[in-house]
């Protein structure tokens, strides 16, 4: 089975699509320069490092640097698993079955989980690198997966002032409040919202700078110079 190839892999680099490229790889990742030129991010890896091009410095360290990570690229969102779908390895599981040393190294039934090698006790804190979030442990459960052993102190700081969050909202950090910092973390600075309001304040307007709305922007006229060009040589050839 070949792979197919994306439309545009063999088109010729415009002076337009270079300049674009040169504008805007210094300051926004390749997945989104790609997205707006329809070419593959490959080609778009490629063709600036052929015209020698470099991130700028700050790159890296910028506030919308946890979005430049890729999960946010089509690609990648296409490839997730979606609610309700299949697992891959459905009825593939043989009870009593072990390869290799796997019945050596697995972990017993009823062993404590103060016998992990990573073992951290209840109360320990850490930011969840996703959300951004301070995150304290509450509970050694064993039935509970690792990652539900621990809850975001915002929220639990809110659901001690005010009980329970009501159904259909979730706690935010007031804007301008945010902290990682726990002794900082205090009923004032939250707020409770519904998930709409949530999605409205985390749109594509409000979440992106005004210089990556002109580079989508950008995507339409520059759709329109390709295409002419290519009719233009098209009917050169037709002429000849």
């Amino acid at each position: 089975m070949t792979r197919k190839s994306h439309p545009n892999a063999r088109r010729s680099w415009t002076a337009d699509e270079d300049e674009t490229l040169r504008l805007n790889w210094p300051r926004f990742p390749a997945f989104l320069i790609a997205y707006v030129l329809e070419r593959p991010k490959a080609a778009v890896y490629r063709r600036a490092a052929a015209l020698g091009l470099q991130k700028a410095e700050d790159f890296h360290t910028q506030p919308l640097a946890a979005l430049w990570n890729g999960t946010q690229e089509p690609g990648s969102i296409a490839s997730r698993i979606k609610p309700g779908a299949t697992p891959a390895n459905k009825g593939l599981r043989r009870p009593g079955w072990y390869a290799g040393r796997m019945r050596e190294t697995q972990f017993k039934k009823g062993r404590p989980a103060s016998e992990s090698r990573n073992y951290v006790p209840i109360g320990t804190e850490k930011v969840d690198p996703k959300r951004k979030v301070l995150m304290r442990k509450v509970t050694d459960d064993p039935a509970l997966f690792p990652v539900n052993r621990w809850r975001p102190v915002h929220v639990m700081v809110w659901e001690a002032a005010n009980g329970p969050v009501p159904e259909g909202h979730i706690v935010v950090f007031r804007p301008g409040l945010k902290t990682l910092i726990a002794a900082e973390i205090t009923a004032d600075r939250l707020e409770t919202v519904t998930l709409a309001e949530n999605m409205r304040r985390n749109s594509y307007h409000n979440r992106f700078p005004p210089e990556l709305k002109e580079l989508v922007h950008l995507k339409a006229r520059i759709t329109r110079r390709v295409r002419r060009r290519i009719k233009e040589q098209e009917d050169e050839e037709q002429g000849q």
